[in-house]
């Protein structure tokens, strides 16, 4: 362990440290601080039913305090540090600004790893394509021989890693703006930053569409001039209409873009006939064509250039190929399950949108069995009709929002000369089981649910393990 990790961990000894949010991050932080002997209280509004009796057994036995329920803050006063989970905003939460009025120090999970990592990080954000990346430049790096931490938004905590990482290894990690709304001490970091693209979104959770294009903003706006960043030459990061908003005059270091439209000057690019090139001052370099990315997708060809940007000079051209020949995709991310009797069945769990569903649907060349349906966020499903009309052979609906799903899709214009069939059953299980019986070979079946999982699962993970476990449980 570093000596700087150790000096913080000593300086917390004796010292009350919270953490509000027991969700992915928090939990195992919590464990690491108690193990190393600091007074941790695990502070949430949910019982420890939710939170897990085992996880809640396992910070006990570690002598983490409790502080559950409607009354869950009311310890904050006595403590001497504050870790918020990465989804509670510190402009929209009052008891946030009550803890720095007396004093207090809150800070998050990645505020505490950027501050003390000893390794390169590479960091990326973006509004789309941010974990397919992230793991793509993780994949990439392993197969040259590198040790790779992957982490942040992606699922996993790093600051636990601290006492494990060398100078040697390479921290690859997915930031969401939630994360990067507070991280303004990232001095010369990161090493290398990417921002995939930016759209307008998360607007239910920022004040603003400023304070969410701020927050990515802050991934590279630290830098050091011997860095690197990587941006999308086909998008437009002015989309406040503010001029600075365009992060290439952000850029501190060197700056790299990538494109699936056009040549660009120093980055991956693909051309008229599907090659990926990289090009770096006038020398243009051979790296793949499209079709040896065997995750199906256009969108998936532009995360490939994003990374091959992202690790060029790192990495050989033979490991990005080889990395792109035998990866199958991201879990839940129209992700590749199982060949069953000639029909490929595909989990795009995290396709909790109209929108994500369509970026989905547009990966396939064929029209697919699609499973639709959950929990209801007050989406607008007719937005997805038109591309359903056009893609889908057989709609099985199902859950809370069947019924809207349903008559989003069979009042659409075109519907009835599109030839689909639409079924409306109760449950995700049902529905795939109606699919299985359909499906012929060569058809392609993809749970592509629009909605949350909340009706029927605790998570969309949870929902598309269970679709997996059932897809991989068939036999003849």
């Amino acid at each position: 362990m570093v000596n700087e990790v150790m000096n913080f961990l000593d300086e917390l000894n004796g010292k009350k440290v919270a953490f509000v949010g027991m969700g992915v991050a928090n939990v195992p932080c919590a464990k690491w601080f108690a193990s190393h002997g600091v007074e941790v209280y695990a502070c949430d509004k949910r019982d420890k039913d939710y939170i897990g009796a085992d996880i809640c057994a396992e910070l006990e036995a570690l002598g983490v305090h409790f502080s559950l329920g409607d009354d869950y803050l009311s310890v904050l006063p006595d403590m001497d540090l504050v870790f918020r989970s990465h989804g509670i905003l510190p402009f929209q939460n009052e008891w946030i600004g009550e803890c720095i009025e007396r004093g207090q120090k809150v800070t998050t999970e990645m505020e505490i790893f950027f501050k003390y990592c000893p390794s390169k990080i590479i960091a990326v954000t973006g509004s789309n394509g941010k974990t397919t990346t992230t793991t793509l430049i993780s994949k990439m790096l392993e197969k040259s021989g590198k040790r790779v931490f992957l982490g942040g938004n992606i699922g996993k905590a790093l600051m636990p890693e601290l006492e494990n990482i060398t100078s040697d290894d390479f921290a690859v990690v997915e930031l969401s703006s939630f994360q990067l709304l507070t991280m303004g001490n990232m001095v010369n970091k990161p090493d290398i930053a990417v921002v995939t693209n930016i759209e307008s979104t998360h607007l239910d959770h920022h004040i603003s569409l400023d304070e969410y294009v701020d927050s990515k903003r802050n991934i590279l706006i630290y830098q050091s001039a011997s860095a690197k960043t990587v941006l999308n030459a086909d998008c437009d990061y002015s989309i406040c209409g503010r001029v600075y908003h365009d992060m290439r005059f952000d850029v501190r270091g060197r700056l790299y873009q990538f494109s699936i439209k056009h040549p660009v000057e120093n980055g991956a690019y693909m051309n008229e006939n599907g090659d990926i090139v990289f090009a770096d001052n006038g020398n243009e370099t051979y790296v793949m064509n499209k079709s040896d990315i065997i995750i199906p997708g256009m969108h998936n060809v532009e995360n490939y250039c994003t990374a091959i940007t992202a690790v060029w000079g790192l990495v050989s051209v033979e490991d990005i190929v080889s990395v792109a020949r035998t990866f199958g995709g991201v879990e839940h991310r129209i992700e590749f399950v199982r060949e069953f009797n000639g029909v490929k069945y595909y989990n795009d769990s995290i396709a909790t949108s109209p929108s994500r569903v369509i970026s989905g649907l547009k990966a396939f060349d064929q029209k697919i069995i699609m499973l639709c349906g959950g929990s209801d966020k007050g989406n607008d499903m007719s937005q997805m009709a038109p591309l359903i009309l056009e893609k889908v052979k057989l709609l099985i609906v199902n859950g809370a929002t069947a019924d809207k799903i349903h008559d989003a899709v069979v009042n659409a214009d075109g519907f009835a000369d599109s030839g689909i069939e639409v079924i409306k059953t109760d449950t995700m299980e049902n529905a795939l089981m109606i699919a299985k019986d359909k499906a012929v070979s060569g058809d392609i079946v993809s749970l592509c649910p629009a909605c949350p999982a909340f009706d029927q699962f605790k998570t969309f993970e949870y929902r598309g393990r269970k679709f997996k476990e059932l897809v991989n449980g068939f036999d003849d």
